[in-house]
């Protein structure tokens, strides 16, 4: 029986980390410190370091680093928020979170990620931020989204839940907005092994704003001068963290190499991989398939897991009804959700595995 290549497998990473990842671990436990103390501390100066960058805060989870940032920039009910109705959901919930209204421009139809072009179009004397999304690894075209906004006097909310380390023009992605948001779920490609997220900012008062905001928006103990949340990454994920980071430029390198492979294993016209910037680091190896139905049973059938992100657009999706937006308003959006299928991707596929499935495209296309 053929071995599958399951979507993802987060236990060959530790096993290859186990050592780093057991003492980390390990020094939390036995320091007798659990809650924003000296491994939240170090990690944040390490990672702003990685990407170039003055702070980093560290907070529960990605959608909540979002909504801090979002509030920390002024944020509030009523305001409108522009982001790309073609992202996973929790972009859109963190706007929501805030009372604010969500609205949408399409996406490209090479790269999926946000249509500059577009982008001005979506603007209103409501709008209080942009949030473009960094999907699948790919940078957004950030000068022209920078430059719209900058005319605009609006604040960038930068999503790189997706792209940790990915690059635009040589500059580390997060780094451009006002703020930029991370994830650090299990499967993105610097995961924690629980949730936990970080606001990423050159400004030293926005910086502030989060940390008081993660903190039931306490300035120091027992004195709280706004409204915060509890939303705080913790010692042993940021311990953990910590162990990871120093990995994440050679684990990037090897899913660039693995998608090269696969791009030149696709032909003719029934399958295409979308588009990546340079600097990209193929966080999903996605393709657009007029038959996804037939490939994905394809690669089934030769073992082989995948998935599909996303099937339905937010602005389709039953929780933002409200917002009245009917089948036909992002055309391009829709078209990639109809067609898109993610194929694994992680860096800890072997050279076996990443042969088998370039010879399952191969296979594939040429039968179409």
């Amino acid at each position: 029986m053929t071995q599958k290549i399951p979507f993802g497998d987060l236990s060959r990473e530790y096993h290859e980390l186990k050592t780093d990842i057991d003492a980390a671990v390990a020094r939390v436990l036995e320091s007798g410190w659990f809650v924003l103390g000296q491994e939240v501390a170090e990690f944040e100066r390490e990672f702003a370091a990685y990407l170039g960058a003055r702070h980093a805060v560290g907070v529960g989870n990605g959608t909540d680093a979002i909504r801090i940032a979002l509030e920390a920039c002024g944020v509030g009910p009523g305001d409108e928020v522009v982001t790309v109705p073609f992202t996973a959901v929790p972009t859109v919930t963190a706007i929501s979170m805030l009372g604010a209204v969500p609205r949408f421009v399409d996406v490209g139809p090479e790269t999926a990620t946000l249509d500059a072009a577009r982008l001005g179009e979506a603007l209103s004397e409501r709008t209080r931020a942009i949030v473009p999304v960094h999907l699948y690894g790919c940078p957004c075209d950030m000068a022209p989204t920078m430059a719209v906004a900058q005319e605009a006097d609006i604040p960038v909310v930068e999503d790189v839940a997706q792209a940790h380390g990915a690059a635009y023009k040589g500059r580390k992605v997060g780094t451009f907005g006002r703020a930029g948001c991370f994830s650090f779920y299990p499967s993105k490609n610097l995961g924690a092994y629980g949730d936990g997220g970080a606001v990423v900012t050159d400004d030293d008062e926005l910086a502030e704003r989060c940390r008081m905001l993660r903190n039931y928006g306490q300035r120091r103990r027992y004195e709280h001068v706004t409204a915060g949340v509890n939303s705080r990454l913790d010692e042993l994920q940021a311990a953990i963290l910590r162990a990871k980071l120093p990995h994440l430029e050679r684990w990037n390198a090897r899913r660039r190499a693995i998608a090269a492979r696969w791009d030149a294993a696709i032909s003719g016209e029934s399958v295409r991989p979308l588009s990546r910037r340079e600097g990209h680091v193929c966080h999903l190896y996605v393709v657009a398939c007029r038959e996804r139905q037939g490939l994905q049973s394809f690669l089934e059938s030769q073992g082989i897991g995948t998935q599909i992100h996303y099937p339905t657009p937010v602005h389709l999706q039953p929780a933002y009804r409200y917002l009245g937006l009917a089948a036909g308003a992002f055309p391009v959006s829709e078209r990639l959700a109809e067609s898109v299928l993610s194929l694994p991707m992680y860096p800890y596929l072997t050279e076996a595995e990443v042969e088998r499935v370039a010879e399952a495209l191969r296979e594939f296309c040429a039968g179409c």
